[in-house]
């Protein structure tokens, strides 16, 4: 896929701008969150997202707790758009996210019940999903799975002839600079390429627009986040900060009952 030509990038100056306001699903509580994953901050622009592209497949590349792919399924279902969902996964686990047992997939699956009728959750490697999926059919693509330059380099490229002419990649820990991971160099070659923006809370979310017939709707938020960089990487992060606390204080207030029942145990 050709990239578009440098003045396809979003100008400062072009109109009408994106209206957050416009899309309430940037502000719907999701249904699922989990204490331990590392995208509870990227949820609200990933149910946005939905509402935003309307895309007519989205697949997760590296989906574990299914934090990011139940917001999309659940916006799916709010939306009512047209998309057919795919989570790839083994559920297994790899060297960056631990490895884990068959309680992490069993509980993910009963969540997942209700989106069924238009989402598959593929329990393989990438590269066996690929013949799962038709080339040119997928709007929008998250790629989460191992983060050394190599491994993101190689989803990246063998899954770029799966995405369509509309097609947005996301690609999770922009902002990790150690522990071996390579999204941030991928990043900076690719993004020289694309209309792009990149998200630094979180762990880093970028957002690539490889295709040359991008929505209104996409097109407008990319112009108004390259125009006021700093005010949406503030709002997004916001939104993000707020779902991560009000988990985070789910999680004392359960650790304090625990607790007290515990104490109260002993004095028996």
């Amino acid at each position: 896929m050709n990239p578009p030509a440098p003045d396809d990038q979003p100008a400062k100056n072009m109109e009408p701008q994106f209206n957050p306001l416009a899309y309430p699903l940037l502000f719907t509580r999701p249904e699922r969150l989990h204490i331990l994953s590392a995208w509870n901050e990227h949820v609200p622009l990933a149910m946005m997202l939905i509402e935003l592209q309307r895309p007519r497949a989205f697949v997760e590349l590296g989906t574990h707790w299914g934090v990011s792919y139940c917001a999309c399924c659940q916006a799916v279902v709010a939306t009512g758009a047209p998309t057919q969902c795919y989570a790839v996964d083994t559920w297994a686990g790899d060297a960056d996210a631990g490895f884990y047992g068959q309680e992490v997939y069993d509980n993910l699956k009963a969540h997942h019940r209700p989106y069924e009728s238009f989402s598959k959750l593929l329990r393989m490697t990438f590269d066996e999903a690929l013949g799962q999926v038709p080339d040119k059919s997928v709007d929008l693509l998250h790629i989460d799975g191992l983060h050394s330059y190599a491994a993101v380099k190689h989803d990246y490229e063998t899954w770029l002839p799966k995405v369509s002419e509309r097609g947005l990649v996301l690609f999770h820990d922009t902002a990790v600079m150690d522990r071996g991971f390579g999204v941030h160099q991928l990043w900076a070659e690719l993004s020289q390429s694309f209309p792009h923006f990149n998200f630094e809370h979180g762990y880093g979310l970028g957002m690539l627009a490889v295709g040359r017939e991008q929505p209104e709707g996409v097109r407008q938020f990319l112009q108004t986040a390259n125009a006021r960089p700093e005010a949406t990487r503030q709002l997004f992060a916001a939104l993000g900060h707020r779902l991560q606390c009000q988990l985070d204080q789910a999680a004392a207030v359960a650790n304090r009952s625990l607790l007290r029942r515990m104490a109260d145990r002993l004095k028996l």
